[in-house]
C-alpha cells in the first residue's frame, strides 16, 4: 500500500536523490507523536474516543476506498459512499486518490523489484518508511507509464478530490478532527490538535506502512509460498484487515481481500454493511473451489 510522499513523487531522475524535506517533516511528525502521548492521561474521554473514531475514518478511506475500490475494482460504489470513501481519504493524508491508486498497481504488477515503488527486498526501514525519503527508483517512473490508469480520471470523484486535494486535507485530515472537541465538549484546541489530528495521523501511517513491510516479511504464506507477501495477524488488525497479504497478492480482485469467514476484517464488514444499505454493488468473490486448488498447489500447507 502507499503512503504520503507528495514532494518525492513527481520526479523521474535516473537516481534516488534523498529528499530532505520529507525526512525533516516525518521527523517532527513523530515527535509530535511522541509529545502527545504525554496528553493522553490529561484530555478528555470523549476526544480519545473521536480521535479513534477518526483513525477508523482514516483508515476506511485508504482500505475500502482507495485499496479495494480504486485501485482494485473489487467493488462498485454509488456516488454517496465515493464521496464519504473520497473525504476519508482525504483525511488520511496519503496522497490523493488517483495517486495512491497509481503507485498501488505498480506495486501489485511489478512486486517486489526495481519497479515496485517500496521493495521490501530492499529492507524493513525501506519498505516501511525510507521509500518516502527517496526519489523513486526511475524503474518505478518508467514501467509505471505502461499501464493504464484513464479508468481512475473517468470518475468526477477522484477528479473532484484530486483539484482540491491540498485544501480537503488541510479540513479533513486536521482542521475537522481539532475542531469537533474544541467546539462540542471544550476539550482545549492543543490537546484536540496534538491528538485526534497529530497522534492519530502518525499512527494510521504506520499502520499503513506495516502492510508495506511487515506483511512482506512475517508471516506464513498458505496461498502462494513463492512470492513474499505473508499473512499476518498483527498488521491485520491494526489496518481493519489489511493483513491477510499472502490471499491478497494471489487473489488481488477479492473485495474481501482474504478468506470470507475468517475472523477479523473490519474493512469486508463495513462493505457488506453498505451492501446492505444498497451503496454496493458487484462484490468481486474468488470461488472457493479456486482457493482450495491455489493452496494445494502452491500454499506452504500452513493452512
Amino acid at each position: 500500500m502507499a503512503a504520503s510522499r507528495r514532494s518525492a513523487s513527481g520526479e523521474a531522475g535516473t537516481g534516488q536523490a534523498i529528499v530532505w524535506r520529507n525526512v525533516v517533516l516525518m521527523g517532527l511528525l513523530h515527535l509530535g507523536a511522541v509529545y502527545a502521548l504525554s496528553l493522553v492521561p490529561r484530555a478528555q474521554l470523549l476526544t480519545l474516543l473521536w480521535a479513534y473514531f477518526c483513525f477508523l475514518m482514516t483508515a476506511l478511506g485508504v482500505t475500502a476506498g482507495a485499496h479495494r475500490l480504486w485501485s482494485h475494482r473489487s467493488y462498485k460504489a454509488k456516488l454517496p459512499l465515493r464521496i464519504f470513501l473520497a473525504a476519508a481519504n482525504s483525511m488520511a493524508f496519503q496522497n490523493d486518490i488517483y495517486e495512491w491508486s497509481r503507485d498501488h498497481r505498480v506495486h501489485h504488477k511489478y512486486s517486489e523489484t526495481d519497479a515496485d515503488p517500496h521493495n521490501a527486498r530492499r529492507g524493513f526501514f525501506f519498505s516501511h518508511i525510507g521509500w518516502l525519503f527517496m526519489r523513486k527508483h526511475r524503474d518505478v517512473i518508467e514501467k509505471g507509464r505502461k499501464l493504464d490508469f484513464t479508468d481512475l480520471l473517468d470518475d468526477p470523484v477522484v477528479r473532484f478530490q484530486r483539484k482540491y486535494y491540498k485544501s480537503s486535507v488541510v479540513l479533513m485530515c486536521f482542521v475537522i478532527p481539532t475542531f469537533v472537541p474544541w467546539y462540542l465538549w471544550g476539550e482545549s484546541l492543543w490537546n484536540a490538535y496534538f491528538l485526534a489530528s497529530i497522534l492519530r495521523y502518525t499512527i494510521s501511517l504506520n499502520v499503513t506502512w506495516l502492510v508495506n513491510s511487515a506483511a512482506h516479511m512475517y508471516g506464513n504464506r498458505p496461498y502462494n509460498k513463492y512470492i513474499s507477501p505473508r499473512q499476518n495477524t498483527f498488521v491485520t488488525l491494526g489496518a481493519i484487515g489489511e493483513g491477510f497479504h499472502n490471499y491478497h497478492h494471489t487473489f488481488p480482485f477479492d473485495y474481501s481481500a482474504s478468506e470470507l469467514g475468517l475472523k477479523f476484517n473490519p474493512t469486508t464488514w463495513f462493505i457488506d454493511f453498505m451492501f446492505w444499505l444498497g451503496l454496493v454493488t458487484d462484490r468481486k468473490q474468488v470461488p472457493k473451489e479456486m482457493i482450495q486448488s491455489r493452496k494445494e498447489s502452491t500454499g506452504d500447507g500452513s493452512a
